[in-house]
């Protein structure tokens, strides 16, 4: 395996009875079949990005683009094949709320989990994603910057509180409910059993991803004792999108210009419409600060500073079970493979299918090159 300081970065997704991974030039999806065996996908993508899309706060944006388009891929994948079981065991099938559910919750809380040398280009043949990375981030902006909007002016009218659409108390209102609708979201789908066990796949994640970055032998037993915590995490960036927002719209808000159109829902249009503009701003600040609080705040005092993200981490985080850390090592391990042999062909998008895990490692131990402590 590469030194650690050599290492890239890794980054991932837990999906439905699955965990996606993966490296500045790989990317793997494992899913657990009903049956036990394993299915992995996974490819080669185009090296990471070069030129502009590198540049400080540019680098955030084509992150977060690349983790939706990646993302919504791998769940279309996970839900495709447990649409299969459950077709072939007669059972009911998926409802349209559990897929949409799954859909949004995964991917609003792992838009960015890896560091910008992880970030590749669309995969090829990806094109199919693109319709649901929009309708993920239309239902984003639309959850997360109307919606509290909206309830805030419904609250300064019901109390009274004549509070300006552009004010700080109105701005610093919205912030808080923002949070609250945040970590209210992620409560409720929290109950849904389907979910929860995403949330377990999401906490498989992590530990994997620790159990390598510590260079550590990528083994059940390694992982098992990681922390289901990680300063990457999606949930922390999105967790810092509402307090950057809430700081920014607090301080500059009554300084956007002022368009009165006679009544207070047409006044909250139009500076919603003011403020869409700012949204690629602030996720380009927030991704450079979630940079340096994962690089340099991860020991110490400074820790606290993380702690508002961990703490929302632990609704999107569950202790996994031994089957589910084994497919978050068998996706990592796919991902390591091409990615450290730097194989750039022989790629497929058909499933390559292992009875289970301990038929994944004999494979591997088969593999020209591989290393079998990897």
């Amino acid at each position: 395996m590469a030194s650690a300081q050599s290492r890239p970065y890794i980054g991932g997704q837990a999906v439905l009875e699955g965990v996606m991974m993966r490296a500045p030039t790989s990317f793997a999806v494992v899913v657990r079949r009903r049956d036990g065996s394993l299915h992995v996908r996974e490819r080669a993508m185009p090296k990471g990005a070069t030129g502009k899309a590198r540049w400080p706060f540019v680098r955030g944006l084509a992150s977060l683009v690349e983790s939706l388009r990646l993302g919504s891929e791998a769940l279309r994948f996970s839900a495709d094949k447990m649409e299969e079981d459950m077709a072939a065991a007669d059972a009911r099938a998926i409802g349209p709320g559990l897929s949409v559910l799954a859909a949004v919750g995964l991917s609003l809380f792992a838009l960015v989990t890896r560091d910008d040398r992880a970030t590749s280009p669309a995969l090829p043949g990806s094109k199919r994603s693109g319709a649901g990375m929009w309708l993920m981030l239309a239902f984003a902006i639309s959850f997360f910057v109307a919606l509290p909007q909206g309830a805030a002016a419904g609250i300064s009218r019901v109390l009274a509180l004549h509070l300006e659409v552009q004010s700080p108390g109105f701005q610093a209102m919205t912030g808080a409910l923002k949070l609250a609708i945040v970590v209210g979201y992620l409560l409720a789908i929290r109950r849904i059993p389907d979910i929860r066990r995403v949330f377990q796949y999401h906490g498989a994640e992590h530990k994997t991803i620790s159990t390598y970055e510590a260079g550590e032998a990528l083994t059940v037993d390694n992982a098992r004792a990681k922390t289901t915590m990680h300063p990457r995490c999606g949930t922390t960036f999105l967790v810092m999108v509402a307090l950057v927002s809430m700081a920014v719209f607090t301080a500059v808000g009554a300084l956007l210009p002022r368009i009165h159109t006679g009544s207070s829902i047409g006044d909250n249009l139009v500076f919603f419409l003011e403020k869409l503009p700012f949204l690629p701003v602030l996720i380009a600040v927030t991704f450079e600060v979630q940079r340096v609080l994962a690089r340099f705040c991860t020991t110490g005092p400074l820790r606290a500073l993380l702690w508002p993200g961990f703490l929302v981490q632990k609704i999107t985080t569950a202790e996994p079970d031994d089957a589910q850390l084994e497919v978050a090592l068998a996706s990592l391990r796919a991902t390591l493979f091409r990615q450290e042999r730097a194989v750039v062909s022989g790629a497929t998008e058909d499933d390559v299918v292992f009875p289970g895990y301990g038929a994944l490692l004999a494979a591997e131990a088969l593999r020209p090159e591989s290393s079998q402590a990897a």
